[in-house]
């Protein structure tokens, strides 16, 4: 399986909110998750994270979009990177408090760890959390 391209389909699925059965193809079982930012400390699967953006891109912020401004794959690392912009605006039901209609443009970086099939087994999304949450009125 090509790694890379099977990176590149399960990123642009879970960023869309496309959701679980759209991303389990490209990822392991039982595939890790990894963050430090305060909305995704009790989130350990990346099952369970596809799931919480496609409720974000469906749900709490219709709309929604992002922008990859740079994208590469380590082969010696078997890890594909992606850089992006996330925008949203919160005008859906969801999230801490009610509709905000408060907009954020905020930067990220998944880091997709791959096994021998072409699947992710782990990933990383490097995010400042705090920066949106103060952008949305979330605090």
């Amino acid at each position: 399986m090509n790694s890379l391209k099977n990176a590149e389909v399960f990123f642009h699925n879970c960023e869309s909110g496309k959701g679980w059965d759209a991303c389990n193809p490209y990822v392991a079982d039982n595939a890790k998750f990894y963050a430090q930012s305060e909305p995704l400390i009790e989130v350990k699967d990346v099952k369970t994270y596809v799931e919480w953006m496609a409720g974000l891109a469906t749900i709490t912020m219709p709309g929604c979009g992002y922008e990859v401004h740079a994208s590469a794959y380590d082969e010696a690392n078997e890890t594909a990177i992606f850089y992006a912009t996330f925008t949203g605006t919160h005008s859906g039901e969801g999230g801490p408090i009610p509709p905000t209609n408060k907009t954020t443009n905020t930067h990220y970086v998944y880091a997709l760890k791959m096994n021998n099939d072409g699947k992710v087994e782990a990933m990383t999304k490097i995010w400042n959390a705090s920066w949106a949450l103060k952008e949305l009125g979330w605090m």
